[in-house]
């Protein structure tokens, strides 16, 4: 395991000429700008019907690929979206981790996965697709997103996508095409960014859209918690087996926790503002983390076409000041995207009616985000009326390594450099060996002071 460190200015620099000055990848254009128009005033928004169950139907087969604790999650939680829905495939690289989830799947849902449909390493993905399955619930670390999202696309399976969709442009790109291919074969996408399928968040951000307090004129995003886990190298470990154990603290696999952790709070700003920036700006890095090579903290700032600002910063140490700001900043007040409005002298003018605890029956009941996006999903196979996120999904994890980048070289990046670059992270093959060219050397901005 060597320690170049691939993401320094230079090397991010000539790898954004890779793209071309034509922007096209997979046949799809590359955009200057962002793909979602903004709301016109005259419209008035309206809040979906969200259902607490899915509608009953045919036996719908899913399959898991990625069995950790997020993916057992995600597997429960596809589960408990309506009846008639079986797990009947996983596959993951590590088979500890499989045998857990089928202890969980039995335990909590009495789920038996037969050994002929539990497959390890690292092509588990293909042998899932070709389980007999209908969904896949692909759940691995994001690195891997974009190859699985292409194979089940091939393989014209609807999709749940955890998030972040990718940890690189190149990632990013590779989605994209798959999504408009999946649009075109009606296949369902669902993404892991639950605030677009949570009540309160949709109910605030309808009012905010509808003028309540104005024009958007900016944002200020914060999400700060406490440190991830980490695993600590065994020696009969490889460099492959170290990083995969390790993932969260390695940014080829994770894309650092700007993109892995903070995409959702990245993604309510994009969700408001209907754009994208044009330019990011950022600091960031490290004090506490005791492996991998990825920072502690960011503080980002985006600029868009007509000259608004937002600023999203996260850090992930123990020990400090822990909390989550959600602002929407408008002409006439702002919002907490969690279900508040307030003028411009901080009073409070609105807040979600939420419903006691065990009232199940007031209108304003939020059924559990992780399994709503499942409700969603099946609702949508049942149904017919076809329902795919991924390209907002797939530019909301853009934004997120637009501002690592910025980060990590301490130069402005631009949303048509980041879009069009030839960035990739991690090996070309994997195998439980060594990984070369990738170590844990953490990415320093700027160039040394010298007297």
């Amino acid at each position: 395991m060597q320690s170049d460190n691939p993401l320094s200015r230079r090397n991010f620099l000539k790898s954004s000429l890779v793209a071309g000055t034509a922007g096209v990848m997979g046949g799809i254009p590359l955009l200057s700008s962002c793909s979602t128009s903004k709301t016109k005033k005259s419209e008035e928004h309206q809040l979906p019907l969200l259902r607490e169950q899915a509608p009953d139907g045919t036996v719908i087969k899913a399959g898991l690929i990625g069995c950790g604790g997020r993916g057992t999650g995600a597997a429960i939680d596809f589960l408990n979206a309506g009846p008639n829905l079986q797990i009947v495939a996983l596959g993951d690289v590590f088979k500890d981790k499989l045998d857990a989830c089928r202890d969980v799947l039995k335990k909590e849902k009495n789920v038996d996965v037969p050994d002929e449909n539990c497959f390890i390493g690292f092509d588990s993905y293909q042998k899932v697709m070709d389980a007999g399955i209908d969904v896949v619930l692909l759940c691995t670390p994001p690195h891997f997103r974009p190859t699985h999202v292409e194979a089940a696309v091939e393989a014209r399976k609807h999709i749940f996508m955890e998030k972040p969709i990718a940890v690189d442009p190149m990632g990013v790109r590779k989605v994209l095409a798959s999504v408009k291919r999946a649009q075109s074969m009606n296949l369902n996408i669902v993404s892991g960014t639950i605030r677009r399928s949570q009540k309160d968040y949709m109910e605030t951000r309808r009012r905010v859209l509808n003028g309540e307090i104005g024009d958007i004129t900016g944002a200020h995003i914060i999400r700060n918690g406490g440190a991830l886990w980490f695993r600590t190298r065994k020696p009969e470990w490889s460099d492959m087996e170290y990083m995969l154990k390790n993932w969260v603290n390695f940014c080829w696999l994770s894309g650092d926790h700007i993109t892995e952790q903070f995409i959702h709070e990245i993604d309510v700003m994009n969700w408001y503002l209907g754009e994208y920036p044009v330019k990011a700006s950022g600091w960031g890095g490290r004090q506490r983390r005791v492996t991998g090579d990825q920072y502690d903290f960011f503080s980002i700032d985006y600029l868009y076409e007509n000259g608004m600002r937002t600023h999203c910063a996260a850090r992930q140490i123990d020990g400090c000041s822990n909390g989550k700001v959600e602002q929407i900043n408008c002409t006439n007040g702002y919002a907490d995207a969690a279900g508040k409005l307030y003028d411009l002298k901080g009073n409070m003018i609105w807040e979600y009616p939420t419903p006691e605890e065990n009232d199940n029956q007031s209108e304003w009941k939020v059924t559990n985000p992780y399994v709503q996006e499942h409700i969603n999903l099946v609702t949508a196979i049942r149904t017919g009326d076809t329902i795919n996120d991924g390209e907002d999904q797939a530019y909301s994890s853009l934004v997120a390594i637009m501002g690592r980048v910025a980060a990590y070289t301490g130069k402005d990046v631009t949303w048509d450099e980041i879009l069009n670059s030839g960035l990739r992270l991690g090996p070309e093959v994997y195998d439980m060996g060594p990984v070369e060219s990738i170590g844990e050397t953490i990415p320093v901005a700027g160039v040394p002071h010298k007297e």
